[in-house]
Protein backbone atom coordinates (compact mmCIF):
# COMPACT_ATOMS: atom_id res chain seq x y z
CA UNK A 1 0.00 0.00 0.00
CA UNK A 2 1.46 3.03 -1.12
CA UNK A 3 1.26 5.81 1.50
CA UNK A 4 2.56 9.52 1.49
CA UNK A 5 2.98 11.70 4.51
CA UNK A 6 3.85 15.34 4.57
CA UNK A 7 5.54 17.25 7.73
CA UNK A 8 7.16 20.91 7.75
CA UNK A 9 3.89 22.67 7.53
CA UNK A 10 2.42 25.70 9.62
CA UNK A 11 2.31 29.44 10.57
CA UNK A 12 4.90 32.20 9.66
CA UNK A 13 4.93 35.82 9.01
CA UNK A 14 5.27 37.00 5.16
CA UNK A 15 8.42 36.75 4.31
CA UNK A 16 9.07 33.89 6.55
CA UNK A 17 10.30 30.37 5.44
CA UNK A 18 9.41 27.01 5.75
CA UNK A 19 10.61 23.44 4.65
CA UNK A 20 8.02 20.45 4.21
CA UNK A 21 8.80 17.16 4.05
CA UNK A 22 7.28 13.96 2.29
CA UNK A 23 7.95 10.53 3.09
CA UNK A 24 6.70 7.69 0.63
CA UNK A 25 6.32 4.00 1.82
CA UNK A 26 5.16 1.39 0.15
CA UNK A 27 6.10 2.78 -3.60
CA UNK A 28 8.45 1.90 -6.05
CA UNK A 29 9.39 4.94 -7.73
CA UNK A 30 11.82 4.05 -11.48
CA UNK A 31 10.69 7.11 -13.34
CA UNK A 32 8.05 8.55 -11.97
CA UNK A 33 7.10 12.12 -11.30
CA UNK A 34 6.44 13.37 -7.71
CA UNK A 35 5.58 17.05 -6.98
CA UNK A 36 3.83 19.04 -4.41
CA UNK A 37 0.05 20.60 -5.24
CA UNK A 38 -1.36 23.34 -2.78
CA UNK A 39 -5.49 24.23 -2.63
CA UNK A 40 -6.29 27.76 -0.82
CA UNK A 41 -10.55 27.56 0.24
CA UNK A 42 -12.58 28.07 -2.18
CA UNK A 43 -9.80 27.49 -4.96
CA UNK A 44 -8.81 24.62 -7.53
CA UNK A 45 -6.16 22.47 -6.84
CA UNK A 46 -2.33 23.83 -8.54
CA UNK A 47 0.54 22.87 -9.38
CA UNK A 48 3.21 24.42 -7.07
CA UNK A 49 7.07 22.13 -8.06
CA UNK A 50 7.58 18.88 -9.57
CA UNK A 51 10.71 17.06 -9.82
CA UNK A 52 12.04 14.06 -12.18
CA UNK A 53 14.23 11.02 -10.79
CA UNK A 54 16.96 12.62 -12.60
CA UNK A 55 16.54 15.88 -10.71
CA UNK A 56 15.12 18.08 -13.39
CA UNK A 57 12.53 20.08 -12.18
CA UNK A 58 9.61 22.49 -12.70
CA UNK A 59 8.01 25.36 -10.75
CA UNK A 60 5.03 27.26 -11.35
CA UNK A 61 5.45 31.01 -12.04
CA UNK A 62 4.14 32.57 -8.42
CA UNK A 63 7.10 30.34 -6.52
CA UNK A 64 9.53 30.75 -9.55
CA UNK A 65 12.89 31.97 -7.41
CA UNK A 66 11.21 31.35 -3.86
CA UNK A 67 10.61 27.72 -3.37
CA UNK A 68 13.00 25.02 -4.51
CA UNK A 69 11.87 21.18 -4.53
CA UNK A 70 14.62 18.71 -4.10
CA UNK A 71 14.72 14.49 -3.19
CA UNK A 72 16.93 12.04 -1.21
CA UNK A 73 19.18 10.03 -2.47
CA UNK A 74 16.53 6.78 -2.11
CA UNK A 75 14.04 9.08 -4.01
CA UNK A 76 11.61 8.05 -1.77
CA UNK A 77 12.07 11.71 -0.05
CA UNK A 78 10.29 14.92 -1.50
CA UNK A 79 10.95 18.54 0.25
CA UNK A 80 9.94 22.02 -0.40
CA UNK A 81 11.88 24.52 0.61
CA UNK A 82 9.84 27.94 0.79
CA UNK A 83 11.26 31.12 1.37
CA UNK A 84 10.34 34.83 0.93
CA UNK A 85 6.25 33.37 2.01
CA UNK A 86 3.61 35.39 1.20
CA UNK A 87 0.09 35.55 2.67
CA UNK A 88 -1.05 34.44 -0.83
CA UNK A 89 1.10 30.93 -0.94
CA UNK A 90 -1.35 30.37 2.47
CA UNK A 91 -2.80 27.06 1.53
CA UNK A 92 -2.88 23.34 2.02
CA UNK A 93 -0.19 21.64 0.79
CA UNK A 94 -0.02 18.15 -0.84
CA UNK A 95 2.57 15.29 -1.90
CA UNK A 96 1.83 13.57 -4.96
CA UNK A 97 3.22 11.00 -7.41
CA UNK A 98 2.46 9.69 -10.83
CA UNK A 99 3.36 7.02 -13.02
CA UNK A 100 4.39 8.95 -15.60
CA UNK A 101 7.05 11.57 -16.11
CA UNK A 102 6.78 14.99 -15.01
CA UNK A 103 7.19 16.27 -19.05
CA UNK A 104 3.78 14.80 -19.64
CA UNK A 105 2.02 15.13 -16.26
CA UNK A 106 3.44 18.00 -14.09
CA UNK A 107 0.70 20.57 -13.25
CA UNK A 108 -2.19 18.16 -13.83
CA UNK A 109 -3.24 16.74 -10.63
CA UNK A 110 -5.90 13.88 -12.18
CA UNK A 111 -2.53 12.54 -13.57
CA UNK A 112 -1.46 11.60 -9.96
CA UNK A 113 -2.02 8.62 -8.70
CA UNK A 114 -0.82 8.99 -5.25
CA UNK A 115 -1.63 11.38 -2.25
CA UNK A 116 -0.26 12.74 0.71
CA UNK A 117 -2.70 13.93 3.79
CA UNK A 118 -1.62 17.36 3.35
CA UNK A 119 -0.41 19.95 5.90
CA UNK A 120 -1.04 23.23 6.57
CA UNK A 121 0.77 26.59 5.62
CA UNK A 122 -0.28 29.69 7.16
CA UNK A 123 1.32 32.95 6.11
CA UNK A 124 0.38 36.52 7.96
CA UNK A 125 0.73 39.79 6.33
Amino acid sequence: QVQLVESGGGSVQSGGSLRLSCAASGYTRGDDCMGWFRQAPGKEREGVAFIESDGVTKYADSVKGRFSISQGDAKNMLYLQMNSLKPEDTAMYYCAAARWWCTTVAFVARDFAYWGQGTQVTVSS
